[in-house]
């Protein structure tokens, strides 16, 4: 053994010490985080331009592990988006709650590889609490598969995976022996207002983008349920709990009913919304969700766990096992209940289950439910303070999406790269229904009252300026 050793590299041998890199990485990471609501919310250009510290040449050999971390704290903590603050409303995109922040250091040091369970008993246990955990939380029905993936589009990649599996089974078709070549159609609904991550996982599945049915949907985004077209054969019925625009979800409990007495699957693209179901306040918004055959979601938002993170659930475990399982190898020991890879794509992957396990023992049912309640409470107090400064609001403000114009097209524009450049707070633009709008999303456990008025107060005065 010790010969064994010796031809070995040790970490004594590598430059710097380890106790002590760690140490100065916790130091910066800590003033990194200290300083975010200091400084503009995007980075400045001088910050962008500092980025050039990084072009060059790749050292000839070891270089001190110190003065890596000290370049990259240097050089690209400035060029950061600060969207771990408190106020950062662009993109659903959450910050990351403390809990999650250190389970994420801790398990990067446990460097495990969450695949299977001899691989990593901890992560996959985790995965299993973080399963049971979730279901209750998000009221789906008991006995649910889950698939810890990289975010949204995964997410959905995954559940119309599974859907593909049955309703090709359905009709006597076994997709994952035989692909597509030669199989029976696949009918695809969508609503209009569709999401662009859907229809790049249908795009993986060989499904297509466009060969989808749209059906029309009413001014807050929502799918008319009577609109629905005739539904025949393998259909897969797509419906959103959550509009990324206005918040709005679809008539679940409508489009349930028809799809399920056709025979269809119906999946629910959850990304952010699905976690009004966690709120006893908001939980009727998600009302007949639970109908449906799965769920796409993603932690990294409304949780506010750290990137990445995405989770796809399955009515009955064995579509999605079948739907995303590998072939067998010889060196692969399997035998535990739940195996992590039998329900994603990837074979080998970080243990992204940890921090999700952190997040929801650190808040609990009620601070989960608050969490939400409050980003919402932030997105109506958004809207009622820019409606009474005489600013229109496109939606009905019933989750934590806000979209506001400020006139026409150019002059909404101007007024959100005005905020942008102001940096006390950052919010997006998008196109609604043909209208141009700045779409405000809370979604950071951390937004305060004082950062709402404090973002409504620069708000107000650039649209004053432009």
């Amino acid at each position: 053994m010790s010969s064994l050793n010796s031809a070995l590299p040790s970490l004594d041998r590598l430059p710097g010490d380890q106790d002590g890199l760690l140490q100065e990485a916790a130091r910066r990471a800590t003033r990194y985080l200290d300083g975010l609501d200091q400084r503009p919310v995007f980075p400045a250009p001088e910050a962008i331009a500092g980025l050039q510290a990084f072009d060059e040449a790749l050292p000839p050999g070891p270089t001190d592990p110190r003065a890596t971390l000290a370049l990259l704290d240097a050089a690209g903590s400035p060029a950061t988006v600060a969207s771990a603050g408190r106020r950062y409303f662009g993109f659903v995109i959450g910050g990351a709650l403390p809990a999650t922040v250190a389970a994420s250091w801790l398990a990067t040091v446990w460097d495990q590889n969450a695949g299977l369970f001899v691989a990593s008993p901890v992560a996959t246990h985790l995965e299993a609490v973080g399963l049971r955990w979730l279901t209750d939380v998000l009221g789906l029905p008991a006995g649910v598969g889950v698939g810890f993936v990289t975010g949204g589009t995964m997410a959905n990649f995954g559940g119309l995976a599974a859907a593909r599996h049955a309703v090709l089974k359905g009709v006597g078709w076994d997709v994952e022996a035989h692909g597509l070549f030669g199989a029976p159609p696949i009918t695809v609904i969508v609503g209009e207002e569709v999401h662009v991550s859907l229809l790049k996982a249908l795009n993986f599945l060989g499904l297509g983008r466009e060969r989808v049915h749209r059906v029309p949907v009413d001014g807050q985004g929502r799918m008319r349920a009577e609109a629905l077209p005739p539904i025949t054969g393998p259909t897969i019925v797509c419906i959103q709990a959550g509009n990324v625009n206005t918040g709005a979800f679809d008539p679940a409990d409508a489009i349930c009913r028809v799809a399920h007495e056709a025979g269809a699957w119906v999946h629910v693209d959850g990304a952010f919304g699905l976690w009004a179901a966690a709120a006893p306040g908001r939980a009727h918004l998600a009302a007949g969700v639970a109908q449906a055959d799965s769920w796409a979601t993603d932690a990294h938002k409304w949780l506010n766990v750290p990137y990445d993170s995405g989770l796809v659930f399955c009515r009955r475990s064995e579509d999605l096992r079948a739907a995303l399982t590998h072939s067998p190898a010889a060196y692969l020991h399997e035998g535990a209940p739940r195996e992590p890879m039998e329900c994603t794509p990837e074979l080998s992957r970080r243990a992204r289950g940890v921090e999700v396990w952190a997040a929801l023992r650190s808040l609990g049912r009620a601070g989960l439910a608050d969490l939400i309640e409050r980003c919402c409470r932030h997105a109506a107090r958004f809207a009622e303070g820019l409606a009474a400064a005489g600013y229109e609001v496109l939606n009905q403000v019933e989750l934590n999406q806000v979209l506001v114009s400020f006139g026409d097209a150019a002059r909404t524009q101007r007024v959100i790269q005005a905020v942008q450049q102001a940096g006390v707070c950052w919010m997006g633009s998008t196109i609604w229904q043909g209208r141009t709008a700045m779409r405000i999303s809370v979604s950071s456990a951390a937004t305060t009252e004082a950062d709402v008025e404090l973002s409504l107060q620069s708000i107000v005065q650039a649209a004053a300026r432009s």
